[in-house]
Formats: structure tokens, sequence, C-alpha cells
């Protein structure tokens, strides 16, 4: 009998040893393809954020993105919500399909950082000339993307399942009168034909130091929605003021009212909300009140529940203070994000897997009001998304430019962590979802 004990204690210690053994071999390779890649990585970054491309215009970064698979020998599809790419990579072993993404696109922002990849394209955006400008790391989604392809492409012996890369156009919203981004990619169908079990994406941030992971349960970024108030007065002269209704006037009380709905309606206890007023058009000459202005800006919510509320409220503040000054107000409410949703079972899952990726320097952040539409692949399929840290070292994060502005910057160096963290997420979840079911198909034949 003790004979027996002993015989199943060495096979039970020689299975942990090989799969530590495996483990650390996969490893291993990771860091040394990643070492190799790494200056690749970099001139990919650099080329596509000195030729940036606005929403759904991602031909050049497209066709890169395509001839770089191609030459891997994965299975490419081109033209997938406009201007998106989609490419397969089948492992050697079953297992399941894991969905990677990285968003092309960038925004109308002129850039005002000193380095010798500034973009200095100009283009055209609903009709306004604007400079092009990768002011939110999308070009760095790219490049590790596609790093992490050619990564695991070498590895493909050991890839227990399939990969499904998607490099998706027009994160920032399509033009007036388009369709795009996730919205339009799940309406093609890019999570099936293979059907994704998983989905994982990652976002550089320039306030997080280089070589941290932040992530959160549930909720991580708001939903976004976007409103258009057009408020109907009656043109008067200047120095006439009592002729006319002033809409310029009525849209300052509106925004007012706007942010009373935050400050003295809404139970921030709850959750944060913020309504934002962006766009105030009025008027053509400075001695004539005009007939009509319109406002236009964004609610950000973290509860569907205060989304709908805020909706209601917002309509009724605009009406009610126009229709006090004897003007009307028409309200339209747009949908632009869901909030981005990460699965609980699962980010619990890979947080071993973000830890390993940063030297356990992978921790919980709060909720923000930042929006993506990472959220609809999110509300399809069990997804984690978290943030990579973009901060150069020695840098103050509390001192570093915000996305989406002129001076936004984000270093070189914070790429591995995210390269890393990929393809840790693939192995991890692939073999643990390998082990289950080894565990299901052992518990069916025992007798």
């Amino acid at each position: 009998m003790l004979v027996k004990k002993l015989f199943v204690v060495s096979v039970c210690c020689f299975y942990v040893a090989m799969v530590n053994a495996q483990k650390t071999n996969i490893e291993s390779q990771i860091e040394s393809a990643l070492k190799k890649i790494e200056p690749k990585c970099i001139s990919w970054r650099r080329d596509f954020h000195e030729h940036p491309e606005l929403s759904n215009r991602e031909t050049r970064t497209a066709k890169i993105i395509a001839d770089h698979l191609r030459s891997l020998g994965i299975e490419v599809k081109e033209n997938v919500a406009k201007t998106g790419v989609v490419g397969l990579l089948r492992g050697e072993k079953s297992g399941p399909v894991i969905g990677l993404r990285a968003d092309m696109d960038a925004l109308p922002v002129t850039e005002r950082v000193n380095i010798p990849f500034a973009s200095k394209v100009k283009s055209t955006f609903n009709g306004q000339d604007v400079g092009v400008m990768h002011a939110c790391g999308h070009d760095t989604h790219v490049a590790m993307l596609m790093s992490v392809a050619e990564i695991l492409t070498g590895m493909k012996k050991d890839l227990a399942g399939t990969v499904k890369f998607i490099f998706q156009p027009a994160e920032e919203g399509p033009p007036i009168g388009e369709e795009g981004g996730a919205p339009l990619m799940v309406k093609e169908g890019v999570l099936e034909n293979p059907k994704v079990d998983v989905m994982f994406g990652l976002h550089i941030n320039a306030q997080t130091p280089v070589g941290q992971i932040k992530y959160r349960e549930q909720g991580m970024m708001a939903a976004s929605d976007w409103f258009t108030i057009t408020i109907h007065g009656k043109q008067s002269h200047g120095a006439q003021p009592w002729l006319g209704i002033d809409p310029v006037v009525i849209g300052a009380q509106i925004i007012e009212g706007l942010q009373a709905i935050v400050s003295r309606q809404t139970e921030l206890t709850k959750n944060a909300v913020v309504i934002t007023t962006t766009i105030f058009k009025a008027g053509v000459r400075e001695n004539i009140i005009p007939e009509q202005v319109i406002l236009g800006g964004t609610i950000r919510t973290l509860d569907t529940g205060m989304q709908k509320d805020l909706w209601m409220r917002i309509e009724r503040t605009a009406k009610k203070i126009a229709e006090a000054s004897g003007a009307t107000a028409d309200v339209s409410i747009s949908s632009k994000t869901l909030v981005t949703y990460n699965n609980p079972k699962l980010t619990q899952q890979m947080i071993p897997s973000l830890q390993k990726a940063t030297n356990k320097n992978a921790i919980v952040m709060d909720a923000v009001t930042g929006a993506e539409d990472f959220s609809y692949f999110a509300a399809k399929v069990p997804s984690l998304f978290f943030y990579i840290g973009g901060v150069p070292p020695g840098k103050d994060p509390k001192q570093t430019a915000a996305h989406h502005t002129p001076d936004f910057y984000v270093d070189d160096s914070g790429m591995k962590t995210g390269i890393k963290a990929f393809c840790f997420l693939v192995f991890d979840y692939m073999k643990t979802t390998q082990t289950k079911s080894q565990g299901s198909s052992q518990q069916n034949t025992f007798k």
C-alpha cells in the first residue's frame, strides 16, 4: 500500500515538474522573442505616428498590417468594417479562440511634440481643415499587436487554440454620416467564424508609469453619449435685444442648467457622472442676434440606470429653460459607447498573467470617465481590458499631457509590457482551458 502511495506521489510530482518546466520554457521563449522584435516594433510605431490616418481612412496602416500578417503565413481578411484587418492564427493543438484587439485611427489634432517622427499630416474632418495626430496611442497598439502576431506565429506549435488578431478602425468614432468602429465590426461578424470565446484589449496610458499595468473588474470605463441641443430664438439687431429672443443667452443658461443636473440632481456617491458642453455655435456678425444656436457635448456614466435618467433630465432642462424665454429647443442624444465591462471571473483568472508581464506591478485602478468602443466586444463575449504605462522613466505622471491633446506623448519602452501581457494572456488562458478540458475528460471516462 505504501509503495502504491509513493508511486502516485512520484507521478504527481513528475507531472507538476513537467508543467512548470513547460511554463518556464514558454516564458523564456516569449522573453527571447521580445528582445528580437522590439526594434522592429519601435520602427513600426514611429512610422505609424509619422503617417497618421483618421477614422475610416486608415488605408495605409491597414495595408502595412495585412502585408505583415500574410508574410507570417496568417490567414488575413481585409476591408472589415471599412478598413479593418483581421488575422487568424490556428495553433497546432485544439483549444479556445482568443480575440486580441488593436485600434488604428488617429485624431484631428495638430501635433506640438518635438520628436523626429512627429506628424505633419493635414486632412479634413467633418468639413474642417485639421492636423492629424496619434494623440491617443493607437500607433503603439498597432505596433504591439503586429509584434504579438509575429511572436505567436513563431510559437505556433505550442498554441492550444486559435488567435484572432483584430485591427479595428474608427475607435474614435466615424465621420458624420458613416458607420464604423467596433459596433460595425460586431455587426459584420468579426466575433464569428470561428466564434471568439474571450477578448483581450489594452490601451497605453500617458498618466501611468512605463512597466505598470492597471486593471479593474466590472465597469472600468464609462459609457459615452453625445448630445446636440438646437435653440430656436428670434433674430434681432444687437442694439435692440428686446425685439428678439436671444438664443445666445438662452444657450448660456442651458449650459449652467446642465451643470446643475450633475451637482444638484445626481447621486454622485453611487457613481461618477460628467456632462460637458464642447460646442457652442452662434452668429455671423457682432451686431446681429442670431435666430439659432447649436450646443453639443458629451455625457459620461458608469451606470445604465443613471444614464437613462440623465437623458431625461437633459432634455427637460433644455426645453424648459428655452420655453421660459419664449424660445424652443430640440434635443438629440445618441449613444457612442457602452460601459467597458471586464468580466469578473475572467479578470480574476488572468491577474497572474498581468503580474507576470510586469514583475508584479499590475494594480487595481479606479473607474475612469473616458470611454472605449471595445465595450461592444465586451458586451458580446467575456473580456478583459487594461491600461499599460507610457510615462517615460523619471517623469511625473501628474505633469504629463492628457490624451487627445497636441502635447500627448508616450514612450516607446512602454510597448514591451503590452506585448508580454498579450502573449502571457494567450498562453495562460489556453493552458487553463486545456487543463479544465482534460479534467472534465478524465471525470467522464473514470470508472
